[in-house]
């Protein structure tokens, strides 16, 4: 599931903002890889049927010859079905599923049965503390065969924090928070399993410093992507996620290279250890240059 690299940061737009559609067709911000066009928390109920008007006009007149990944985020499930029905829907590439939990998995993956849409369901919910109530859900999305919609899992840090009680500090990343163990944990139950998972949003917009601090927390964890609330950041998580030249040089190293372990850019390399690593790395750098 490689393919959840091509994301880049995520640029979170309300789908009441008046640019939508210059957006939909990548020509509103350079370096935009993926787009989430919201129904849900970003925009207001009384806002709704606006939301819903703009995102029917923009289905109308999207190119649908775009290199850029577009979703939209569903409100709940009976969007979901709407959208379905709409005129244009085609040109999108998927959906992301808020708030996704066992009491409604079912309605959000029954009417996606039979499409070619990817999904990305977010962990949001207070569920996602518990690790059993995790694995449950991994359990349940790989037997009912819904693992293969998923192009990932997105971690919804505002809302877990919410829970909490708590809000993002502006002087330390999500990881110097409780929600770094939630992170780790969440890595370990699903990534072993062939699931991809993108990184909360940056919520301050001028602490360029710490974005880059934790962007490279992110990646220690293994996440694929970024949220992002404004095009400021697309730059530095693009950039942090793209692959480096050093990794690179060495993934293909550990992939031709004959010996049990050998040392390379002062670091060990062990292929039976590596060579997972190394084999994600060249696809990723493939899937760059594609």
């Amino acid at each position: 599931m490689l393919d959840a690299y091509r994301l880049g940061g995520s640029l979170y737009v309300p789908l009441t903002h008046k640019d939508c559609l210059p957006i939909a067709n990548g020509s509103r911000w350079s370096g935009l890889r993926s787009v989430i066009f919201c129904t849900e928390d970003a925009v207001a109920e009384q806002a709704l049927p606006t939301a819903l008007d703009n995102l029917r006009h923009c289905l109308d007149c999207m190119d649908e010859h775009s290199t850029l990944m577009r979703f939209v985020r569903v409100r709940n499930p009976e969007i979901l079905d709407w959208l379905l029905a709409l005129p244009g829907v085609g040109k999108l590439d998927g959906f992301v599923l808020p708030k996704l939990d066992q009491s409604n998995l079912d309605a959000y993956f029954g009417p996606l049965a039979g499409t070619r849409f990817r999904c990305m369901p977010t962990l949001e919910t207070r569920d996602v503390f518990d690790v059993a109530r995790m694995s449950e859900l991994r359990d349940h999305l790989i037997e009912a065969g819904h693992q293969e919609r998923i192009l990932a899992l997105r971690i919804g840090g505002n809302d877990l924090l919410a829970l909490l009680g708590i809000r993002r500090p502006r002087n330390r990343t999500i990881y110097r928070t409780p929600l770094g163990l939630t992170i780790a944990n969440l890595v370990n139950v699903f990534k072993p399993f062939g699931f991809q998972l993108t990184a909360p949003v940056f919520e301050h917009l001028d602490c360029p410093e710490l974005l880059r601090e934790e962007l490279a927390d992110d990646i220690a964890h293994g996440l694929c992507g970024k949220t992002a609330i404004h095009p400021n950041q697309l730059e530095s998580i693009n950039a942090a996620f793209q692959v480096s030249t050093n990794d690179i040089t060495a993934a293909r190293k550990i992939l031709v290279d004959d010996r049990a372990v050998f040392k390379h850019q002062g670091s060990m390399c062990e292929p039976a250890t590596h060579r997972r690593w190394a084999r994600q790395i060249v696809a990723r750098a493939e899937l760059e240059l594609g």
